[in-house]
């Protein structure tokens, strides 16, 4: 196993997230009171790279904001948490904006309007061969298949939020990373080469071709904030991979970020380094 974490280039969407923690989530046509407002950097691609910077990998994030002082904030936390920012974009406009409310217990419901991120072009972006490029679907699904054909390296696809998406991109992608729900709500993904599912409390497994050949079990953990949690899962489990992990592994390493950052209000929460949860890992395997 290499001890040299891979270059991670993050092409998505990067929201101001306004979250409204509440004692429960509100039924249609509800007002609920006595909520708690906050104002957080966010987007799951911003988040994906944060969490791969402070993993300790080389980031860099392809997006776009807005020329107002919520772009502003946002480029201000990315540099802040070690993501190189020079292919980020500020546009006209306002920056994208995630509504969210999220219970005691952690879920949440959230509305996304996308501002700059609807915007956002790979026009004077280069990828090495050698980095590993991540996308999610926050973003217009043509600058993701630009992304995966412009790029002749490793290239996942974190499928979320859930839409039916081209042959062409699935046989492309080298991992695609979703949730349960996300992998009912497209079933080609049982054709793709290798796909990652998320499954909460119930842990994870690895999929090749829809047979499983991986699986982890979760960590238990007080739940504050599922928002960003999945995407720190992504970020861990793209570096872990490339690292030279096996396929459990790698899972159990990408749970246990998982599980820090769940534990955090934040949606781009202060992870340690991977070499941490490494260790860890091997730890309660009893290798060390």
């Amino acid at each position: 196993m290499s001890t040299r974490l891979p270059a991670v280039t993050v092409v998505g969407s990067i929201n101001l997230d306004l979250i409204a923690a509440a004692e429960r989530l509100p039924t249609a046509g509800e007002t609920i009171g006595g909520a708690f407002l906050s104002e957080q950097a966010g987007g799951k691609g911003a988040n994906q790279a944060a969490a791969a910077a402070r993993l300790g990998g080389s980031a860099r994030m392809v997006g776009a904001v807005g020329n107002d002082v919520n772009g502003r904030r946002m480029l201000d936390a990315l540099s802040g948490a070690g993501v190189d920012t020079a292919d980020v974009d500020v546009l006209p406009g306002p920056t994208g904006t995630a509504l969210i409310v999220v219970d005691r217990d952690g879920e949440n419901q959230i509305v996304v309007c996308p501002g700059a991120n609807s915007s956002l072009s790979l026009d004077g972006v280069e990828f090495r061969p050698e980095e590993t490029v991540l996308c999610q679907l926050e973003v217009g699904l043509p600058v993701v298949l630009e992304a995966a054909r412009r790029h002749a390296g490793y290239f996942v696809l974190n499928a979320a939020p859930a839409m039916d998406l081209p042959a062409e991109l699935l046989e492309r992608c080298d991992l695609v990373i979703v949730n349960e729900s996300e992998y009912a709500l497209i079933p080609a993904l049982t054709q793709a080469k290798l796909v990652a599912v998320t499954y909460g409390g119930d842990g994870s497994a690895m999929f090749e071709r829809g047979r499983k050949v991986a699986e982890a079990p979760s960590v238990a953990v007080t739940v504050a904030n599922t928002v960003g949690a999945g995407d720190a899962f992504c970020a861990a489990l793209v570096l872990a991979l490339r690292q030279g992990l096996d396929y459990a592994h790698a899972l159990a390493v990408a749970n246990a970020v998982g599980a820090d950052a769940v534990g955090d209000p934040s949606s781009q929460p202060d992870v340690a380094r991977l070499g941490h949860y490494v260790a860890r890992i091997a730890v309660s395997e009893g290798v060390l």
